[in-house]
């Protein structure tokens, strides 16, 4: 029996059932929307390094030492602008606090994914930056192997690991797929409050919203400009920002593309325990329209049927229920259902 259940056989209200299953849902969503142990554990493993030629001009570019934008800015331009921006966009639009939930949730789990999958892609490829030579410091007698024309880190003195280390890192850019991931969705969150895809055309809403996206361009061409690396790492970082902006918002075409996605756990209603949603009609009330509630319930704490888009679609484990009840003979007809929706 799971601990809803016997909250309800022991006669608890039920609109207390409601908001429980919501904070669980809640908590689980930050603990695995934030996976940054795995992200600093593998930027500290050693990782595949290639060989290389001393002759290749592509990478005997001066080492920088002084970054124009050091990791600390990048944390400040990639993750706190956008939670300090996002609070001041949902206090001039919509001023809820389930949207502010889920635009942080969203926020950490695009850096979360895009800072995992650039460091398990660098420790993999181990590509030479651009300045990988000055790194080295080769020692002066060192020459390319006779047979295959390469050359490996045996032959570097630098005595900083570090250095070292980071110099096989080159694909693709941490920096540019990190900034993309942040403002990036900053770019989503901004460009569905102000229903920029809304089929009417606003220049002034464009201009606002490209903003962020300029902002982690330029983060992107000082990577260049430091020779570190090229501009790969921002496609990866816009599109995994899309990817989690949907997880909690609907599509920027969508008419109340403004709004968040509902709880996950449906939430009951406070006086008959029937399923609040937006064809929710409580036994025995009247079907006429009621008066919206802006907000979250005054009880719960949860948000309401009226300040979320409600999910209408089944959970995957219900789907996957019903397909091992009906069996392989069904599946023919699934995919001719699908075939006349579209």
């Amino acid at each position: 029996m799971t601990n809803i259940e016997s909250m309800k056989d022991n006669h608890y209200p039920c609109n207390v059932c409601g908001a429980f299953s919501f904070r669980r849902q809640r908590d689980a969503d930050a603990f695995i929307s934030d996976p940054s142990g795995l992200f600093y554990l593998l930027n500290r493993i050693h990782g595949f390094w290639r060989d290389f030629s001393l002759t290749d001009t592509s990478i005997q570019y001066n080492y920088t030492v002084h970054e124009r934008v050091p990791d600390w800015g990048l944390y400040l331009i990639a993750l706190v602008a956008p939670l300090v921006i996002m609070p001041i966009i949902n206090l001039i639009s919509i001023r809820s606090w389930w949207d502010l939930h889920n635009s942080w949730l969203g926020l950490i789990l695009s850096l979360g994914l895009t800072g995992t999958i650039t460091n398990i892609v660098k420790i993999t490829a181990g590509r030479p930056r651009p300045d990988l030579i000055s790194r080295c410091q080769p020692h002066p007698d060192a020459v390319n192997a006779p047979i295959f024309g390469l050359a490996n880190a045996s032959i570097c003195t630098q005595t900083d690991i570090g250095i070292l280390r980071d110099g096989f890192r080159s694909f693709f850019s941490g920096h540019s797929s990190l900034s993309f991931a942040g403002l990036g969705f900053l770019f989503w969150y901004l460009s569905g409050k102000l229903h920029l895809f809304d089929l009417r055309g606003h220049a002034g809403k464009a201009w606002i919203s490209i903003v962020p996206l300029m902002g982690a361009t330029l983060v992107a061409i000082s990577r260049t400009m430091d020779y570190r690396h090229v501009f790969v790492g921002s496609v990866v970082g816009l599109a995994i920002s899309h990817y989690s902006y949907r997880q909690y918002f609907p599509s920027l075409t969508h008419r109340l593309c403004h709004r968040p996605y509902s709880p996950r756990v449906s939430r009951e209603s406070d006086e008959d325990g029937q399923l609040a949603g937006e064809d929710a009609t409580p036994a025995g009330k009247s079907t006429a329209p009621l008066v919206p509630t802006v907000g979250g319930s005054a009880s719960t704490g949860s948000p309401g049927p009226d300040d979320t888009v409600q999910r209408k679609h089944p959970e995957v484990s219900d789907v996957w229920k019903e397909g091992s009840t009906r069996g392989v003979a069904g599946t023919h007809d699934d995919e001719e259902t699908v075939a006349r929706e579209r």
